[in-house]
């Protein structure tokens, strides 16, 4: 169990769902005021940005991976690229300022230990770290000396990682994203049944930081168990920069939501009952002991008088035995169904 903000996320708690706008503002603070709008009324429970300086992160001769330069084709040069996604210290105070305004969380994963700091001292109720981090031991340990919930995303890592990780940040209140750091995400390689090993092994709150193109990867995380779902947002995939062509329109990402809440409630409590749609069924679907033929009061009763029909108003059909060999104690027509009071 952890919480974030007054949220608690637990595995009775419904999914914790955070729109990640990350740089899709393209360094205007205008756009990313709309995506915080988008988002809560896409119905996200927090939405989280970015946080890093380009000079901190990035070497100038980094080049772009794979995914970026198919997303974003103005030149190679990653510096360049994220140099110009950059919002000021003072920009993220405002953001957090129209989250609170508005009622949704405010969140931002932090690239580097100034950012980390500056985060912390805006009073940040959890931080999430990326899964590029997860290895980057040393942010890892400053991080968890904030003593706040920690966001972990494990993408390209193995056990032995997570579980170093886990080490070094040195704090109970840790949750583990399940995620494929691909752009989109092919389907035959989101391994969705890591969710339940990474339960298994370390006994957390797991989640899925879904990098797919569509929601069928949200609806069987939940299936299995993810409790924190996270997925790019965007007010448009056309829109020049890294990550608008792998995230969702508002319009999908509140059809993303709500597909999450369905499933939600598909999954129920898992105490097996009848419930109340099947109430009538159950009485016209189920059987019942009925006379075969017209019986007449002081008739004993045997196999070959009584018959087993719908519906299932009468006695129930594992009670034949206790009925066979007993006296009817009124006239009974065919089809007639038998109650015990029936019964001598």
């Amino acid at each position: 169990m952890i919480n974030i903000g007054r949220r608690i996320i637990s595995e009775e708690s419904p999914a914790y769902i955070i729109a990640e706008a990350g740089v899709n503002h393209n360094g205007s603070i205008e756009m990313a005021e709309k995506l915080i709008k988008a988002a809560y009324d896409a119905g996200a429970d927090a939405v989280k940005f970015q946080t890093f300086k380009s000079e901190l992160l990035v070497s100038k001769s980094a080049r772009k991976a794979d995914y970026q330069l198919t997303n974003e084709s103005d030149g190679e040069n990653q510096f360049d690229m994220l140099k110009g996604l950059e919002l000021t210290y003072e920009e993220f105070h405002h953001l957090q300022r129209v989250c609170n305004s508005i009622g949704i969380e405010f969140l931002s994963t932090p690239f580097d230990l100034e950012s980390a700091q500056f985060l912390n001292k805006l009073g940040l109720h959890a931080f999430k770290i990326g899964s590029g981090d997860l290895t980057n031991l040393p942010l890892l340990t400053e991080i968890g000396a904030f003593q706040k919930p920690v966001l972990l995303s494990t993408g390209m890592s193995n056990l032995a990682e997570i579980e170093e990780a886990i080490h070094s940040i040195n704090h109970p209140a840790i949750a583990l994203f399940h995620c494929t750091s691909s752009y989109p995400a092919p389907h035959d390689e989101l391994n969705l049944l890591s969710i339940q090993s990474m339960k298994h092994a370390f006994q957390k709150i797991v989640g899925y930081s879904d990098h797919t193109s569509g929601i069928e990867a949200a609806v069987s995380s939940v299936s299995i168990g993810a409790k924190i779902i996270e997925k790019h947002i965007t007010l448009d995939q056309l829109l020049p920069g890294p990550d608008h062509k792998a995230s969702l329109s508002p319009e999908q990402f509140a059809e993303y939501t709500a597909a999450i809440r369905r499933t939600e409630k598909m999954l129920g409590d898992g105490k097996k009952r009848c419930m109340p749609s099947e109430e009538n069924t159950r009485t016209t679907a189920r059987k019942s002991i009925i006379a075969s033929l017209p019986l007449s009061s002081g008739d004993i009763l045997s196999p070959d008088t009584l018959s087993i029909k719908r519906p299932g108003s009468g006695i129930p059909p594992k009670y034949l035995p206790l009925v066979i060999g007993r006296k009817i104690n009124k006239d009974k027509q065919a089809d007639d169904p038998v109650d015990w009071h029936d019964l001598s």
